[in-house]
Formats: structure tokens, sequence, C-alpha cells
């Protein structure tokens, strides 16, 4: 009895890892092609996020900074869909080499993209406290992934995986951010500054927070997501 029961527990985690791992795929695929679409295509000079920027106590260099968000956006879109990949198990098994490789693409896209927002942070919209919040996502960011670096070297799988879980989540601040900002500036008729810099903040908390809930629910085992 004792035994089908352990049997069924571990094909229902099965069945979460891999309707997560769908679900999270629909999602990153979705928000990487709408990243390049708006930011390459749609609005490539940045003229609708720029005429938010008000009050801006650095001048700013528009080529400049518009080269440096092009970076930015195409490493992030790299992070997001390099951690993905990794999160399979499928392509795990069939090869380690690529799994690592892969990994250290993330982690060198990740250290871009934190490097490239530190240049943008004092930019940011909602002045001065918008900027400290980005500072904190970019010493964040960076530590809970060399922590998920830090146990593989150790062979500890398990926590190299709920670590990996952590630092993914950061992948979608952007997202986030935009995602409460608009709740709060279009539903709640708040300031836009001022919905933008909640939403930096609040995304700071959400994506510490949700990423817990989803280690408790895939459990404790040695697998991938799917």
């Amino acid at each position: 009895m004792g035994n089908k029961y352990g049997a069924a527990g571990v094909l229902d985690d099965m069945k979460k890892r891999r309707t997560l791992f769908r679900l999270l795929a629909c999602i990153s695929i979705l928000f990487i092609f709408y990243a390049l679409m708006k930011n390459y295509v749609i609005d490539p000079g940045a003229a609708g996020f720029l005429s938010r920027k008000t009050g801006l106590k650095r001048e700013l260099n528009l080529p400049v900074w518009l080269n440096v968000m092009y970076i930015h956006v195409a490493f992030a879109c790299i992070a997001m869909a390099s951690g993905l990949l990794n999160f399979s198990n499928r392509i795990f098994e069939k090869s380690r080499r690529f799994h690592r490789i892969n990994g250290y693409v993330y982690v060198v896209s990740i250290l871009v993209v934190v490097l490239t927002s530190g240049y943008m942070a004092p930019y940011a919209t909602g002045g001065r406290i918008s900027s400290i919040g980005f500072n904190v996502i970019n010493m964040i960011w960076p530590f809970i992934t060399i922590m998920a670096l830090v146990q593989i070297k150790k062979k500890r799988m398990v926590r190299h995986r709920n670590w990996m879980i952590r630092s993914y989540a950061f992948c979608f601040t952007n997202m986030m951010i935009h995602l409460i900002t608009s709740l709060l500036h279009q539903g709640f008729g708040l300031v836009y500054a001022a919905s933008y810099t909640i939403g930096v903040y609040g995304s700071i908390v959400l994506l510490l927070a949700i990423p817990e809930i989803i280690i408790r629910t895939i459990g404790q085992s040695g697998e991938k997501i799917a």
C-alpha cells in the first residue's frame, strides 16, 4: 500500500513539474517575442517609454542610452531562453554538456543585463527611489545566481535547482514591474511615476516570494522541472 502511494506521489509531482514547465515555456516565449518586437521593431526609439521620464537630474545621452537598452533587452531574452532550456529534464538527460555550457551562457547573460541595468538605473522613471530599487535588484539577482553555481559545484542538485528557480524568477522583472504599474496607473488612477516606483519594489517582493511557492509545489526530488 505504501509503495503504491509513494509511486502515485512521484507521478503527481512529475505531472506538476510538466504542467509548470509548459506554462513557464508559454509565458517565456510570448514575453521574448513581445520584448523583441516592441524594442526592435514597433518602437526602436523607445519613444513611448521615454515620454514617461520626467524630472531627470542627469542629462540622458539618447544614442548611448538606446544602444545600452538594445544590449540589455537582447541579453535579457537570451537569459530567459537559456534558463528555460536548462529546466528541461529531457535536455539535461540527453546532453549534460549542453546543460553545463548553456548554464554559463545564462550566467554571463545575467551579468550583462545587470551591468546595463546599472547604467540605466540613474535614469529610471520615478527618480532616485526607483533607481535604488533597480540597484537592489542588481545585487540580489547575481547573488542568487552565484549561489546556484556554488551548489552545482558541490554536486547538490536539489539546492542548485531551487536556487536556479529563484534566479530565473528575476528574468521576469520587467514584466512584473509593468504589470503592477499598469494595474495601479490604469486600474486605480495613480500617477504613472508613483505607480512605476511601487512596481519596482513590488516586483522585488513578488519575485522573491513566488519561487518559494513553486519550490514547495514541485517537491524536493532531484529532478528538473520537466
